[in-house]
């Protein structure tokens, strides 16, 4: 009897165990299945990658619309890069290649076409930016090779001595590739070899052969030359011809086997250029 009373409660009472009940129900559903946060977080979320998208969309749409600029070109030096970039096909492109390389001109938008048989809507896309040369353009003869001038006699120059004026007097180099010259030659503090043009970036070999018709070492300039024995890596790095890892191949051998007594012994370091040897040596001493 006395542990039964302690079940026994009102209808008031009842009601109210019953109504606590439910509001731990409702919070306790609402603590796991609620957060007041998440939909301000998803649509925060949601605009950022809408965002995101119409910006994307926006740079698909200009590159679609991007027409690249073509500048006025020579088509007898087209490379298989401005080729492609042209829309010619790789077999349109060869066939200029192995024209050129009987050497060989084409003078005109016709003997373009003949040689390299591109189609006519493509002709008519690209021609308006071909420029032949001015022996071209004043009707000389097709035999007339571009890189020479038959009446007039050649005075070399001293390629040290030259400027920026000098080098664009000669076919195929414009003011960025006489520039390019010139830094090379304040690079090396002077050019040694006329081979030292094979090392400027951008001249094709009918330029560089050019050159060596109009250009020679006269004398050699004044150069600080670099101890091949005493100096450090970071020495050494101040030589173009010396990248990092030949500049520390060269003083652990050094270290290794003594000073070096002549410089050939240099050509016995791995990935030493032995074929730049007569021209480094000329910027070193022992």
């Amino acid at each position: 009897m006395k542990l039964k009373c302690y079940f026994q409660y009102s209808k008031s009472q009842r009601s109210g165990i019953f109504l606590l009940v439910l509001l731990c129900v409702i919070c306790q559903f609402t603590f796991f299945y609620w957060d007041p946060s998440s939909e301000n977080g998803e649509d925060s979320e949601k605009q950022k990658w809408i965002g995101l998208q119409a910006k994307v969309d926006s740079l698909k749409v200009e590159k679609q619309n991007y027409i690249p600029k073509i500048y006025p070109f020579n088509p007898n030096f087209i490379t298989d890069y401005k080729g492609s970039k042209l829309g010619m096909s790789i077999e349109e492109i060869d066939r200029l290649l192995n024209f050129r390389k009987t050497n060989q001109y084409v003078n005109s938008v016709s003997e373009f076409q003949k040689v390299t048989q591109v189609s006519d809507s493509l002709l008519n896309a690209i021609s308006p930016y071909f420029k032949f040369p001015d022996w071209v353009n004043k009707g000389k003869t097709n035999n007339f090779k571009p890189f020479e001038k038959k009446t007039e006699k050649i005075i070399m120059l001293d390629i040290n001595l030259a400027t920026k004026e000098d080098f664009i007097k000669i076919y195929g180099i414009g003011p960025a590739l006489s520039d390019r010259i010139l830094k090379q030659k304040e690079l090396f503090g002077g050019f040694v070899s006329m081979k030292q043009m094979n090392d400027v970036w951008g001249l094709s070999p009918e330029v560089i052969e050019n050159l060596n018709k109009y250009f020679i070492v006269a004398t050699l300039p004044k150069i600080k030359k670099i101890d091949i024995n005493n100096s450090s890596i970071k020495e050494l790095l101040l030589f173009p011809y010396f990248k990092y890892a030949l500049a520390k191949a060269i003083v652990t051998y050094r270290s290794m086997n003594g000073d070096f007594k002549n410089f050939e012994d240099l050509t016995k370091i791995n990935g030493f250029p032995s074929e730049k040897l007569d021209i480094i040596r000329l910027y070193l001493y022992l």
